[in-house]
């Protein structure tokens, strides 16, 4: 938070971003840390000032995403639009009830990205940290995921992501695990 107030401080114009991956269990309290700090930056327009901004900074592209001065020790990963790494959400996660504020200063807007989202581009991906951090999100949220919502939601993404197969055998695995934990 102390970077991102002084991102705010050298903004002149509103930029919302909505924390997606492990930077959105963090920002909840679900996860005590998280390798790299990713944000969605909705607005076309807004992604292109941010990154001037950064580079003003003297922040570096690093990785795809990924932003980072020599003296900071983070990664900043920034996705445009509706996308995380591969994933396109069907709505902007600026559409009420699809993000949660956390944060706003005068010019610059922290939310995270709503549980049902989370999941998904999570369990798209189904690396082993991925799964754990859904787990994670699932136990502490539970009564506030509706587990049928979460399915149907995560089964019409994946008629639109390749390989549907893979991402259908990634859900039955997810649901294994939460089998297993006793949480279904």
């Amino acid at each position: 938070m102390d970077v991102l107030a002084i991102w705010n401080r050298f903004l002149k114009r509103k930029i919302y971003l909505v924390a997606c991956g492990g930077t959105a269990l963090t920002l909840q309290g679900i996860k005590s840390t998280t390798k790299d700090v990713d944000f969605m930056v909705p607005r076309e327009v807004e992604y292109e000032y941010l990154i001037k901004i950064l580079k003003q900074l003297g922040y570096q592209p690093r990785t795809g995403a990924g932003w980072k001065t020599p003296e900071d020790p983070y990664i900043f990963d920034l996705y445009r639009g509706k996308k995380i790494h591969t994933t396109e959400l069907f709505e902007s996660p600026l559409k009420e009830g699809r993000h949660t504020l956390i944060k706003e200063w005068q010019h610059l807007y922290i939310g995270v990205l709503n549980h049902y989202d989370l999941v998904i581009s999570k369990i798209f991906r189904a690396a082993s940290a991925d799964v754990e951090d859904c787990l994670m999100l699932y136990r502490v949220k539970r009564q506030e995921i509706d587990f049928n919502k979460l399915e149907g939601e995560y089964k019409e993404a994946a008629k639109y992501h390749e390989p549907e197969n893979r991402l259908l055998d990634n859900w039955e695995h997810f649901k294994q695990v939460l089998r297993k934990e006793n949480l279904l």
